[in-house]
């Protein structure tokens, strides 16, 4: 029985069918660029300070009333406290001249009692505005960001088993509709309970697209995988800046981020479903019927059996119960528990240092748009690169450069003067390009490790697990308060160490995805490589690219 490659080869690489699936797949990413960090403008916080009520106050002492403090260095008006009201009124009554008259550190204070003043200088409104998430509540703010995440971890964790179950294209439907709905309905929120519980609803839709590694081929497959749905998701994230600079008001932008979800309602009738999940379940003339549509549309001639012995296979399926297979099946075995506990790792530490990064490099500029947009910029040549490794270099040595090369400059850029900023910049965004390298990466890295029957398993449990760093990034942020550094130390440290775990996996560069787990088990043993042993075989796959 021929392997699918081997049975889809007449088709080519890239003829109209792989054109349109490969474009359209790349387009169904973007959403999820800009709803990733749609946070970023949704819940920031704006400047403020208590508000003061239209009472008759001299004009020093309504300049007055809020407490001004040192901040490293510069003098910052208080955000959550004010001179207490009724005495700066009878002191304004009896002609005092604060500062002068009165020494203001012997003022009694208070807190923002009746409210608060949000600067409209950058934002009309964001939910920070809108909720209060200041002061006392201001712990909300962050646990928005990681409640949103959560919600993509249980999305990541049950869609992957329901793509399974259910095929790739259904699933990858459902969470697009639940992302559109949950998105537009977060507008009419009365209250930041009712925004938390809708934005987890939004998350769940937050999945990624599997079903195009499935559909293609050889160089094409890896293109899509490294720097199709890359790609569409960067130019996503690209495009939010400037939505959100022309809506200031984060309930506009958000139903100007629905809009552009609809238009992907008509993809579901050019979007086929896996050819190879369809095989997994024994729909051969399913399968069959796809690869006749995409010959008809590459203009090819198809063989009378495509998938030839195939038909065992139904018959074997008919005769016998079908075997499903859960994410307990990642742990039966030793050598695949131990390679899915190492991919976890190295998903959990990409994840944490690409949204920590992301989410700190929107403080890295006066203008959020800028800073966002510059963070979004960079990953470009981040996917271009990825691109360029998993073609020409072994997946293992691209992973582990790629989380030494995010773990030096986070390391280093602790030891610059403050002076120097660019040059801190420039750090942080090396550690950024390389964290959004290994992410790429390691999309196509899982995808070629796992037989079919697991693929979206094994990828929907590495992912649930990457996004538990996603839900720790907000907060791991928040250490950054008792020391500035210790947010890049962590994140550096956990980059060496998943460098030195990623030693142990195996290497899939050059070689088929596995259909079964036996051709799963027929891979090299897992091993650390400084021990010398057989020379790989040389990749035939990967040379002979269309593009």
């Amino acid at each position: 029985m021929k392997d699918y490659d081997e049975s889809i080869a007449f088709l080519g690489q890239w003829g109209l069918f792989q054109q349109v699936v490969f474009f359209l797949l790349c387009a169904s990413i973007m959403p999820n660029g800009f709803g990733a960090f749609t946070l970023v403008f949704l819940n920031d916080i704006p400047i403020h300070h208590c508000f003061v009520l239209e009472v008759n106050l001299t004009s020093d002492w309504r300049e007055a009333i809020i407490p001004v403090k040192v901040i490293d260095g510069e003098k910052e008006r208080s955000s959550c406290s004010r001179y207490r009201l009724g005495v700066v009124k009878n002191l304004s009554d009896q002609g005092f001249i604060p500062g002068r008259d009165i020494n203001l550190t012997e003022v009694e204070q208070e807190s923002c009692v009746d409210g608060w003043s949000y600067s409209k200088d950058i934002y009309q409104s964001t939910i920070v505005s809108e909720f209060d998430l200041v002061c006392s509540e201001q712990w909300k703010q962050p646990f928005t960001s990681t409640v949103f995440f959560i919600g993509v971890v249980f999305g990541s964790f049950f869609s992957g088993q329901l793509a399974d179950r259910f095929g790739r294209k259904p699933v990858l439907f459902a969470t697009m509709a639940i992302q559109t709905v949950f998105t537009f309905i977060q507008v009419f929120s009365v209250s930041w309970t009712m925004f938390t519980i809708l934005l987890f609803l939004n998350g769940l839709g937050q999945m990624s697209n599997f079903v195009g590694a499935e559909t293609l081929s050889g160089n094409v497959r890896v293109l899509y995988s490294s720097m199709g749905t890359c790609l569409g998701f960067a130019i996503g994230y690209m495009m939010l800046p400037l939505f959100a600079y022309f809506l200031r008001d984060w309930k506009y932008l958000l139903v100007a981020l629905t809009v552009p979800s609809l238009i992907y309602l008509p993809l579901w009738w050019f979007i086929p479903e896996s050819s190879r999940w369809l095989l997994s379940q024994g729909r051969v003339e399913e399968a069959e019927a796809i690869v006749r549509k995409a010959a008809r549309w590459n203009k090819v001639q198809a063989p009378r059996v495509i998938f030839e012995g195939y038909s065992v296979s139904v018959n074997k399926t008919k005769s016998n119960p079908k075997e499903h297979y859960s994410v307990l099946d990642l742990l039966r075995k030793s050598r695949i528990r131990v390679m899915t506990l190492v991919l976890c790792l190295v998903s959990f530490t990409m994840t944490i240092g690409y949204y920590g990064l992301s989410f700190n490099t929107s403080q890295l500029h006066a203008d959020p748009y800028i800073s966002c947009f510059i963070s979004a910029a960079v990953e470009i040549p981040a996917y271009i690169s990825s691109w360029l490794a998993l073609l020409y270099i072994p997946r293992r040595v691209s992973v582990i450069s790629s989380l030494l090369l995010e773990a030096v400059p986070l390391y280093l850029i602790q030891l610059v003067p403050k002076s120097l900023s660019t040059l801190s910049l420039v750090l942080e965004m090396l550690g950024k390009y390389a964290a959004t390298t290994v992410s790429s990466l390691m999309f196509a890295y899982i995808a070629e490790l796992y037989p079919t029957v697991l693929r979206n398993t094994a990828t929907g449990t590495c992912t649930t697990v990457s996004r538990m760093g996603s839900c720790m990034a907000p907060l791991l942020l928040e250490l950054g308060g008792y020391f500035k550094y210790l947010p890049y130390i962590i994140m550096a440290t956990l980059a060496v160490v998943s460098a030195f775990a990623a030693l142990f996996l195996p290497e899939s560069f050059g070689k088929p995805l596995p259909e079964t787990i036996q051709q799963m088990h027929q891979r090299e043993r897992l091993k650390c490589p400084c021990i010398p042993g057989k020379e790989p075989p040389k990749t035939s796959v990967l040379l002979d690219s269309p593009l």
